[in-house]
């Protein structure tokens, strides 16, 4: 028999399974943050010429734990209590299957383990990517196999989990705009699993002799349907957090609740186009089909985005209008809580996005400019704007709204809660527009020495190359430093946090109180009409700064024109 616990001070319900589900898959993720938190300050201290720190073997064994433990395993853990709270707490209803939930969870659990004891043994330092035809162990494929079957499964008990209540009648008309942006990931999240398992499955086989050999360029087209596709499931899951503390913090309401619901349409049906980029520079595939993935298709998702960077601050705008604060473009941002870390790592995550990972995304997928970037540190600086600042922090954003209400703990060190979005976000956005700018100077992605000491011609990089790395290095060690924070706050504050009431548990789901938390994160429809100059304003200098970006990269490409 299900039974259920009513938040007193947000009015949302847990069903007592899914509460634990949440905060196991939850604290799961961030032991795993912990762990890429670590490689990656070895990472970037090796990186910055001036330290060098690990030697090269030493170093690929350290970015290979950081991008799986990172890319991977940190934020599916967190996506699959963010689809466990989307359905049955948003829904109020009861998890479907927590059995099969809880066999998920240790799936995971093993498959993570597994992966990374083959990585610190020394033999699987293949990185994010694993490319064939360099070779790991059999256990690292399996590792990440029985992780993706785990996750694969919670995203089953997902569905289920919808299925239940709407047949147990416990939500009228359509499922709220958060929970379709969890449908959305889910969906995803199906295409982007079977996609690994379909090149992943033969290069197990492969690794353990079974099969002769896996094709190098098949590999790659299939394994970037896993790679690139499983970022857009934390895009998705990243912008209906948005969308949960929007109305969380401000009783917001989307613009057009059926413009945003097609939005996260237009990421089923295109976003995981995007991650022909990877290829552009790949001899195998036909010009045709990299202009269509990228020049057309992937426009479409770009789209979406722009949807929701319009539709989340233009909802804040008019609630805030709404009370008044009506003066001048700006007073309504002005005057939003931005001692609050709930709303300001929202922010921050939702303009770093924008700005620095979309602005830079359509430079990569543009065939042409992409041959200036492909494989430099440009990359890695575009996606630590769209999975560090746009996912990541946008996870930590929430958590702060988490630990009271699912935890049942009060948050420790108010101050430093304050501080921490800032110190995080600002950091790592600046670290990724430095790496960005390291990229377009040509200085390589992974080489773990971008000096190439005792190589027999050496190449002169111009200072600017080594300044820019330089601030990698000192603005990578301060974005370590607020993910550190992040860590130690919750983990300070589940085990010393002062313990908060968990409210009446009861056989069945309650009603929702009326103007609670519970109701403005799980309603349904659009605000009334009202008027947003300023998310106007804040759109269109995003549309100059990258009409002016493009331009110069496009000058840039015109530099090595005579190289032909």
């Amino acid at each position: 028999m299900a039974q259920y616990r009513t938040c007193p001070r947000t009015g949302l319900q847990f069903e007592l399974e899914a509460d634990k589900l949440m905060r196991w898959n939850a604290v799961a993720g961030v032991l795993w943050l912990l762990v890429g938190g670590i490689t990656a300050l070895l990472v970037i201290l090796t990186r910055w010429p001036a330290i060098k720190l690990l030697p090269a073997d030493q170093f690929y064994m350290i970015l290979t734990v950081h991008g799986v433990d990172m890319l991977i395993f940190w934020i599916i853990f967190f996506e699959i209590a963010v689809l466990y709270f989307a359905s049955s707490t948003l829904l109020r209803c009861r998890l479907a299957t927590p059995k099969v939930a809880w066999a998920a969870f240790w799936l995971m659990v093993v498959g993570s383990i597994m992966t990374n004891v083959a990585i610190f043994q020394g033999e699987s330092s293949v990185m994010f990517t694993s490319y064939v035809p360099m070779m790991a162990a059999p256990h690292f494929y399996l590792g990440i196999i029985l992780f993706a079957v785990g996750a694969l499964i919670g995203c089953g008990v997902f569905f289920g989990t919808l299925v239940v209540a709407r047949r147990d009648k416990t939500y009228t008309g359509s499922i709220p705009l958060v929970t379709f942006g969890a449908l959305t990931a889910a969906i995803i999240a199906v295409f982007t699993i079977l996609a690994g398992a379909g090149i992943l499955l033969p290069t197990l086989l492969w690794s353990v002799g079974l099969i002769k050999e896996v094709d190098a360029q098949l590999y790659r087209m299939v394994w970037w349907a896993l790679g690139h596709s499983s970022q857009q499931i934390n895009v998705a899951a990243h912008v209906s957090i948005w969308y949960l503390i929007a109305a969380v913090v401000f009783g917001a309401k989307p613009l057009s609740e059926k413009v945003s619901r097609f939005a996260f349409l237009l990421y089923i049906l295109f976003l995981q186009l995007a991650s022909a980029h990877h290829l552009l520079s790949d001899p195998g595939m036909s010009a045709e089909w990299k202009v269509l993935n990228t020049s057309y298709f992937m426009y479409f998702a770009v789209m979406a985005s722009m949807i929701h960077g319009f539709t989340v601050p233009g909802a804040i705008e008019a609630a805030q209008r709404k009370k008044g604060l009506t003066n001048g473009l700006f007073e309504w941002l002005r005057k939003a809580p931005w001692g609050n870390p709930v709303f300001s790592g929202m922010f921050i995550s939702l303009v770093s996005f924008g700005f620095l990972g979309g602005i830079s995304g359509v430079v990569l997928g543009t065939e042409q400019i992409n041959m200036l970037m492909h494989n430099t540190f440009y990359v890695p600086g575009h996606f630590h704007t769209t999975v560090v600042t746009g996912t990541t922090l946008a996870f930590m954003a929430v958590t702060y709204l988490l630990v009271p209400t699912l935890f049942r703990r009060e948050m420790m060190f108010p101050k430093l809660c304050q501080i921490q979005p800032y110190l995080f976000g600002i950091s790592m956005s600046v670290l990724g527009l430095v790496m960005m700018g390291a990229g377009t100077l040509g200085v390589s992605r992974r080489h773990w020495d971008m000096a190439f000491s005792g190589a027999p011609f050496q190449y002169e990089w111009p200072g600017a190359a080594y300044l820019m790395m330089g601030l990698t290095g000192i603005f990578g060690v301060i974005a370590v430093i607020g993910g550190g924070l992040w860590i130690f706050l919750v983990v300070w504050s589940l085990l010393f946090g002062k313990k908060l009431d968990g409210g009446p548990v009861s056989d069945k789901p309650t009603p929702i109180p009326d103007q609670s938390l519970a109701a403005h994160a799980s309603g349904t429809g659009s605000h009334d009409h009202v008027s947003v100059p300023g998310t106007v304003v804040l759109a269109m200098t995003l549309l100059v700064c990258f009409v002016l970006y493009y331009f110069v990269n496009w000058k840039y490409l015109s530099e090595v024109w005579g190289l032909s």
